[in-house]
C-alpha cells in the first residue's frame, strides 16, 4: 500500500514512503487525514469492488420463503393491523376535496398558491398515482411546473414541457387571472 498525508483543506502534503520514520516526523495536525492506496492487484479493492455496488451480488428471497419466516416486518404489520384496524385504514377518503372541485372547470383561468403562479385548468378529477382524493391539473403560463401532463406514467392532460402541475383543489383559485405581461415593470 501507499500512504499519503492530506491537510484539512484536502491538499496533498507528502507521501509517507519512509517506513523507518514515525508518523510524528510528518507533523500531522488535527483535521489532517491519511489516504491509503491499495497496490495489491489481488485485493478486493482492485476492480472497484468497494466503490461500485453493482458488482456486489444482492440477497434476494422469494415471496413464499419470506411469508414462511417469522419476525418479519410484514408479520408485525399484520399483527398491528389486527389489534387496531382503524390505525391502518386509508387516512384520506376517495372523495377528499371533491366539494372544492365543484366550482373548478377545465378551461378556467386560475392562480395557484404558493407563488401566485397563473395558468389554465386542464384536468379535474382523481389521480390514483398521486394518492386518494381529487386533484387539479394546471398548465402554467410560464415553465414553472414539473411535467407535460404525464404523472408517474399516466397522461392526465397535454401541455408543453415543464408547464404542468398536479395540485390539490385548495391551492387553486379560479377567476379573472389574465396572463402576466413579462415586459410589464413592477412598481417600486
Amino acid at each position: 500500500m501507499r500512504l499519503e498525508l492530506y491537510d484539512d483543506c484536502k491538499n496533498k502534503l507528502c507521501d509517507l514512503s519512509d517506513d523507518s520514520r514515525p508518523l510524528g516526523f510528518y507533523s500531522p495536525l488535527d483535521g489532517f487525514r491519511i489516504h491509503i492506496i491499495d497496490l495489491d492487484p489481488s485485493s478486493v479493492t482492485s476492480g472497484g469492488w468497494l466503490e461500485d455496488t453493482s458488482l456486489v451480488e444482492k440477497y434476494s428471497i422469494s415471496e413464499d420463503e419470506y411469508n414462511k419466516r417469522s419476525g418479519t416486518f410484514r408479520k408485525f404489520k399484520e399483527q398491528m393491523a389486527s389489534q387496531n384496524p382503524s390505525e391502518f385504514r386509508n387516512k384520506m377518503a376517495d372523495d377528499y376535496m371533491e366539494d372544492l372541485c365543484s366550482n373548478i372547470k377545465v378551461g378556467d383561468r386560475c392562480e395557484v398558491d404558493p407563488g401566485e403562479k397563473r395558468g389554465v385548468v386542464k384536468y379535474v378529477g382523481r389521480a390514483e398515482a398521486l394518492g386518494p382524493g381529487f386533484w387539479i391539473g394546471v398548465q402554467y403560463d410560464e415553465p414553472l411546473g414539473k411535467h407535460d401532463g404525464i404523472v408517474k406514467g399516466t397522461r392526465y392532460f397535454q401541455c408543453p414541457p415543464l408547464c404542468g402541475a398536479m395540485v390539490r383543489p385548495d391551492k387553486v383559485k379560479v377567476g379573472d387571472y389574465p396572463e402576466r405581461d413579462p415586459f410589464e415593470e413592477d412598481e417600486i
